[in-house]
């Protein structure tokens, strides 16, 4: 979305190559020059620089970046989300050119699909999508029990509100933990009883994680009423055309997976979720999702 936003504005990357890369535009937001710090001898350190973005907010990107790598391949079915039915490995993705056409094709097998006497099963996306479109079709409900739906969802946001302040006090015990710790490296060092380069190493450590525990404490009230705003606009959207799914990006497919499921399992070549609540109310009886080839 950065980079079509970009490209819109007319912001160029450089002369010769206008459109920004997104490896570019991830290293920029993985940059702590931006909010005031310089990079030396391995360690970042508070430089006098005026930061062009305050921390707090730099904290949040790293949280909604999930502290991972960029990958130019997104792949929707990766990252542990599928388990393999023969023998629990997490089941991975290959994005595999073809030198005739160039055209990029995604399959997916299981990790150890190599291992003696594994069952040699690889499925493409498109077998995927179309068992993930299979959900959400009999997730569709007559007007009434779309209302009554409507209601669940509300009494699940009120037990996750719960669940929530239990997390906020967890991090509060963790922030007051930190602050103690960072306090008695100060004393340490100004003993004299430590170095100034793991001294520098060490309060870098500590402010990054008060920071990002302070986010946290923030973050949780309205991550709770995102996640509903999210499990609501799901929802709405298992009772839409499939089109939306198709016309989905990687993060939101992700994203839209993991609201409705906790985990997947593919046996042979049908995938079966385990729907979380209350998405396990609309599917009740239809646990496994049907998909044959050949």
């Amino acid at each position: 979305m950065i980079v079509q936003k970009l490209a819109v504005e007319g912001a160029t990357f450089t002369s010769k190559t206008p459109r920004w890369h997104r490896s570019k535009v991830y290293d920029i937001l993985r940059d702590r020059s931006y909010i005031g710090e310089v990079f030396y001898r391995g360690i970042w350190h508070p430089g006098i620089q005026t930061p062009l973005i305050d921390k707090n907010t730099f904290d949040r990107v790293q949280i909604l970046l999930g502290d991972k790598a960029y990958r130019s391949h997104e792949l929707t079915y990766a990252g542990e989300l599928i388990q393999c039915g023969h023998c629990d490995a997490p089941i991975t993705g290959e994005a595999v050119t073809k030198p005739q056409s160039g055209k990029v094709y995604v399959y997916y097998r299981c990790s150890k699909y190599t291992s003696k006497d594994h069952p040699r099963v690889r499925l493409t996306e498109a077998m995927l999508d179309e068992q993930v479109l299979a959900l959400l079709r009999q997730m569709r409900q007559p007007e009434a029990v779309r209302d009554w739906f409507g209601r669940m969802l509300q009494r699940w946001m009120q037990e996750g509100q719960r669940t929530n302040t239990e997390k906020a006090a967890e991090y509060q015990r963790e922030l007051t933990t930190l602050r103690n710790q960072q306090d008695q490296l100060v004393r340490l060092y100004t003993l004299g009883e430590i170095e100034i380069e793991r001294y520098s190493k060490l309060n870098t450590e500590f402010r990054d994680r008060i920071h990002a525990c302070t986010t946290q404490v923030e973050a949780v009230d309205r991550r709770r009423d995102e996640h509903a705003a999210l499990a609501t606009k799901v929802f709405e959207l298992s009772q839409s055309l499939t089109e939306r799914w198709l016309a989905a990006d990687y993060s939101a497919k992700r994203r839209i997976l993991e609201i409705i499921c906790l985990n997947f399992r593919l046996d042979g070549v049908t995938l079966v979720p385990q729907m979380r609540k209350p998405f396990d109310l609309l599917v009740e009886g239809l646990t496994v999702v049907s998909h044959r080839t050949g």
